[in-house]
């Protein structure tokens, strides 16, 4: 959902972690406006455990990476990186890295310092990676979560972001005398509990050559192993009927399915039923105030993108045309425009699966599989393989 950022005024020095200026409210980070961040790339690593110039403070800080990170090559998800210095770390311990940060000039900071190793760099908010379909093996974070609007939000949308038995690495902390600002270990210990099977908290405020100074606040890691077992992400569809035409949306910069047009939808949140998250995925992203009888399951759906991708529940919920309201664009970041197309007369440029599963509903179908193989699209292909199978069951007999 957009969100107009405050007017900021300009950069001053900051304590440890990074800090932006008063006056952004007490969730500076999604707000702050980008201006600030782009100042601020200039001088991040002058702090020792920002720049890690100081080879004892960088020697600290790969230790413990190496502590906290798998023993062999593993795909590492850094948000809020920074300029990379994490990053270079996890890379030169053999790890496949992956850095988001909202500043451009962090970014192309990180690609300078990380240039000839296996990492790759994108500008998007740590609250909503920019990552599409991936799944990492470890989602590493340092002075971030303290910051975010919704903490707990994030930590879910971070462990979807996992595979089975992956780690969360949240090096957090809290900062101060006068005002303190952070995230104390306990409320993040009840916050992560919920997701993982195994939680950790490792103070690092005793260790003076990680921070290059001695510290007296309160400094941490927490590690949160998930559950090894199989789970799947649930998915809301939007099937909006203006008589034979169907809404789609075509998806931008949101790094799975750029450019091809979609269903508006969204992820089902922990505590919410499918039907509470289309109501709210509706609402989010084409500004709709449906109520529960508003809506009609009309198919369910088990896909899965190319590999790696893990598999989805993917639920279709038909609403008329009119309940709710009129629909408009209500974010513009990630979608390019919305438009009516005939049910029977659906564009190519569309995410294959959502193509599958209207069709399939087209067909009167209610229940399908569509997973792809390595080495197929995302994209709908006219001429492709057709990955959907139909799951109805005959009728009762007798």
């Amino acid at each position: 959902m957009s969100t107009d950022a405050p007017a900021d005024p300009s950069p001053q020095p900051s304590p440890e972690p990074l800090n932006p200026p008063a006056g952004q409210g007490e969730s500076p980070l999604p707000t702050a406006d980008a201006a600030y961040w782009e100042a601020a790339a200039a001088s991040f690593d002058d702090e020792p455990d920002h720049g890690l110039r100081d080879p004892a403070v960088r020697a600290a800080w790969a230790v413990r990476l190496r502590t906290w990170l798998p023993s062999g090559p593993a795909a590492v998800l850094d948000l809020g990186c920074g300029t990379g210095s994490l990053s270079l770390l996890a890379a030169e311990q053999g790890h496949h890295v992956t850095g988001i940060d909202r500043s451009e000039g962090m970014i192309a900071r990180a690609r300078t310092k990380l240039a000839g190793h296996e990492a790759a760099f994108l500008v998007g908010e740590a609250a909503e990676p920019p990552v599409g379909e991936r799944r990492f093996d470890v989602v590493l974070v340092r002075h971030v979560l303290w910051a975010l609007p919704d903490p707990a939000a994030a930590l879910r949308r971070w462990a979807g972001l996992l595979t089975p038995g992956g780690r969360l690495v949240l090096v957090e902390g809290r900062w101060g005398e006068a005002g303190p600002v952070g995230l104390p270990a306990a409320e993040l210990t009840a916050l992560v509990a919920p997701l993982a099977a195994r939680t950790q908290v490792e103070s690092l405020a005793h260790d003076p050559a990680l921070w290059g100074k001695e510290v007296a606040d309160e400094r941490y890691v927490l590690l949160a192993d998930l559950p090894r077992r199989h789970t799947e992400v649930v998915d809301v569809h939007l099937v909006l009927r203006r008589g034979d035409e169907v809404l789609l949306a075509r998806r931008a910069n949101t790094g799975y399915a750029d450019g091809l047009f979609h269903a508006p939808s969204g992820h089902a949140e922990d505590g919410e039923d499918v039907r509470e998250a289309m109501i709210r995925e509706a609402a989010e992203e084409v500004g709709l105030r449906l109520a529960p009888e508003d809506l009609r399951v009309a198919l369910v759906m088990q896909h899965c993108a190319p590999p790696p991708a893990r598999p989805r529940i993917g639920w279709f919920f038909e609403a008329a045309y009119g309940a709710g309201g009129e629909p408009w664009n209500r974010e513009p970041d990630k979608c390019a425009e919305l438009a009516w197309f005939p049910l029977d007369a659906l564009p190519d440029d569309m995410v294959a699966y959502c193509r599958a599963g209207l069709d399939g509903l087209r067909a009167g179908h209610r229940f399908l599989l569509h997973w792809h193989r390595p080495g197929d699209a995302i994209a709908y292909d006219p001429v492709g393989p057709d990955r959907a199978v139909v799951l109805d069951g005959p009728g009762p007999t007798g």
